[in-house]
């Protein structure tokens, strides 16, 4: 596909976005679209015909046909029933129309989504609400229009809304934090994210001689390849023609959506690549990063390639996860977390620092468990991401200004003057300058923070509700204090010590991977560990964590049971289908050919015989020998994976069978793997069944 020559000529031509809103709606109707967004209070019909009536001119003159609702379920995707324009006219004609009815909200049935016990089965009706916030596009023809989804009583069926709920709550908390500080000119405090994608391009054909691609996304058997990522030779190396291509194509597809990819580049193993866009407000961000996790899978099959959005599609190399860079800043463009150059300013970042750092540590587990997946648990702690246990990264600088503020000491930087939160005392700070940390989970990046533990194929709106709940709640805490202090300078100035010394526990400027670190963590700091879904998971309904979300709104107490159903559900069947897989290729495809190959090796000895009883025939006998072996106990292993599956259709509930797959499941797939892979090493290229990892990471 030939790109056109001038990007803003066609940059966001498929969004019905503020340009488009201004051209197409009456000026009058535009304030008003404006003002109820602002307000967030309920669109009138009037209003929502008129938007209605604007939107479909201008989707019908740029090929729609269709429009649907489109929204985030609990199924980790996107969903969306399509509808056309037509409506009936005289003569047996069709007009193309679309009512503000259509618009604001849909019925689409939600029995077969996940609702984790909210709702029988038998209770089809769900609903669907326009998110004005986020901008109507057009793919494939059809009108999208971001909404969120809600049960028939109202409860969420989606990770749209409670991502909503928890920007407001964080909203509200900020502005008052800000009000205490004389800013009057803010309205809005909004959180914003930049998620960096990593993802794997293989070839199509490759793909498709491989079952566990096809059914579970990554490789469930494989041995490395003679040269891997060793040489740390495709980091920012050239990139390939055929990836060039399909990186052009996407960004095409992209900015045509309004999508804001910025960067590309090859990442640390072969086949591996990563795309980051610029920051957006972070329920945009979110829909741009589901939508964008489509198309690259989308682009990908038109240049005979398969996008992997699985966190760890190849055992030996590193796996793909999401960078979510977080931030918050007012509706006036003031970043809340950059440390700035005034004293007023800083007094003001250092407090919004420590609520983070507050946040951080006393909703660890909700982090975690906010990136927790059956695929993410194969790279977290793999010494190529973040370890399963959450710090936070601030650098030699900002840590020594809240060392010096705990010590009551002076602070050695670019001035020495005692670090006493007062207007006239506080020295100016400038942007951190560290040197980055990549084996941080949660790091401050100069004017954000960096959380490194999401998944590659994970939608961001987890770990963001978690984060923004969790500030929220101490930010909360700290206006309840200083709204009613006397002393404000002296109050704060105790305030922000007083979090340093409870909280210092969750910041370390070290080396992730060591291993004396997670001992440290989990000893002396008494951090959590949580190496699993099923570890992260029990810690939902923790009652300091539900009182937490139910207080700022982000959830009810069924939302909460309900995604503690879903999670460990989801994790339990994802890795039943992988262990199915498993299955089924040992004994339909390996079995097979290493019998074959066994049988090779009896011919070729035989053969020998026959020419001459004499020859010598080491290198077959050893072989065979071998051979059999691993005949035996890839059958006997596959006999044991079957006997731990048949418990698990036996266990009770969710809990009990995530429990079993952590435990006797995932392990049994272990050991069926590795005489699988040491036969790979041994059987002829000829024999084996399928692609090996040389053949996808090198092969396109």
């Amino acid at each position: 596909m030939q790109t056109p020559y001038h990007v803003p000529d066609f940059f966001a031509s498929k969004v019905f976005d503020e340009q488009a809103m201004r051209t197409r709606l009456t000026p009058e109707v535009y304030r008003s679209l404006k003002q109820t967004i602002r307000r967030g209070a309920r669109l009138d019909l009037s209003l929502a015909n008129a938007v209605a009536a604007a939107m479909c001119t201008w989707a019908v003159e740029n090929g729609a046909t269709h429009f649907t609702h489109w929204f985030q379920p609990l199924t980790g995707i996107t969903a969306e029933k399509h509808d056309s324009f037509i409506t009936p006219a005289p003569g047996g004609r069709v007009i193309m129309e679309f009512s503000g009815k259509e618009l604001i909200r849909g019925e689409p049935d939600a029995s077969s989504f996940p609702s984790g016990g909210l709702r029988a089965t038998f209770e089809a009706r769900g609903y669907t609400a326009w998110d004005p916030t986020s901008f109507a596009f057009i793919k494939d023809k059809t009108l999208c229009i971001p909404t969120a989804f809600c049960s028939y009583s109202g409860e969420a069926l989606d990770k749209k809304t409670p991502l909503l709920r928890s920007m407001e709550a964080l909203n509200k908390q900020a502005l008052r934090i800000l009000r205490l500080f004389g800013n009057s000119a803010a309205s809005r405090v909004i959180t914003h994210v930049g998620p960096e994608q990593e993802y794997f391009l293989v070839d199509r054909d490759m793909y498709l001689k491989r079952k566990d691609l096809i059914y579970t996304g990554r490789t469930l058997f494989g041995a490395n390849p003679p040269k891997g990522q060793e040489l740390e030779d495709h980091y920012f190396g050239s990139i390939k023609p055929r990836v060039q291509a399909y990186m052009d194509d996407l960004n095409e597809e992209l900015w045509k959506l309004g999508i804001l990819a910025k960067t590309e580049h090859n990442e640390v193993a072969p086949a591996q690549h990563e795309l980051a866009p610029i920051y957006a407000s972070t329920n945009v961000a979110t829909d741009h990063n589901q939508l964008t996790m489509e198309i690259m899978k989308k682009v990908a099959r038109r240049h005979g390639l398969v996008c992997l959005l699985h966190e760890k599609p190849f055992a030996g190399v590193n796996g793909s996860g999401k960078h979510n860079n977080w931030s918050m800043a007012t509706d006036t463009g003031v970043n809340l977390l950059s440390p700035g150059e005034t004293p007023y300013e800083n007094a003001q970042f250092l407090l919004f620092l420590v609520a983070v750092i507050k946040a951080v540590d006393e909703y660890q587990s909700l982090l975690r468990l906010s990136v927790a997946t059956a695929g993410n648990d194969h790279r977290l702690g793999a010494n190529e991401a973040p370890p399963a246990v959450v710090s936070i990264f601030l650098g030699d600088e900002l840590s020594a200004i809240l060392e010096a503020i705990e010590m009551d000491s002076p602070y050695e930087g670019t001035a020495q003057k005692k670090m006493k939160l007062g207007v006239d005392a506080l020295p100016r700070i400038t942007q951190d300058t560290t040197d980055r940390n990549r084996t941080s989970p949660f790091a401050f990046t100069g004017n954000k923070f960096e959380f490194r533990m999401v998944g590659s194929g994970d939608s961001i709106a987890c770990a963001n509700i978690m984060l923004n709940a969790a500030v929220a709640e101490a930010l909360r805490q700290f206006a309840d204090i200083l709204e009613g202090a006397g002393d404000f300078d002296a109050i704060l100035h105790g305030l922000i010590k007083e979090t340093i010394i409870s909280h210092k526990r969750i910041l370390f400027n070290g080396n992730g991977y060591d291993g004396q670190w997670i001992e440290e963590a989990v000893e002396k700091r008494g951090l959590l560990n949580l190496p699993t879904t099923p570890d992260a998971m029990a810690h939902l309904l923790d009652k300091g964590n539900m009182e937490m979300l139910l207080k700022n709104g982000v959830f009810t107490e069924g939302e909460l049971r309900s995604r503690y159903e879903i999670q460990l559900e989801n994790y339990t069947r994802t890795v039943k289908i992988e262990a199915l897989t498993m299955e089924d290729m040992a004994r339909r495809e390996i079995l097979p050919a290493v019998q074959r190959y066994a049988g090779s090796l009896a011919a070729a000895m035989a053969d020998k015989a026959k020419v001459d009883p004499a020859l010598v025939s080491g290198y077959e006998k050893k072989a065979s020998a071998a051979i059999s072996g691993l005949l035996d106990e890839i059958d006997q292993a596959a006999d044991a994976l079957a006997e731990k599956l048949t418990a698990l259709d036996r266990a009770v509930d969710v809990t009990a069978q995530a429990l079993l797959v952590k435990g006797e499941i995932i392990p049994a797939m272990e050991a069926l793997r590795k005489p699988c892979d040491k036969a790979e090493s041994m059987v002829g290229q000829k024999d084996w069944p399928f692609p090996t990892y040389g053949d996808l990471l090198f092969g396109v």
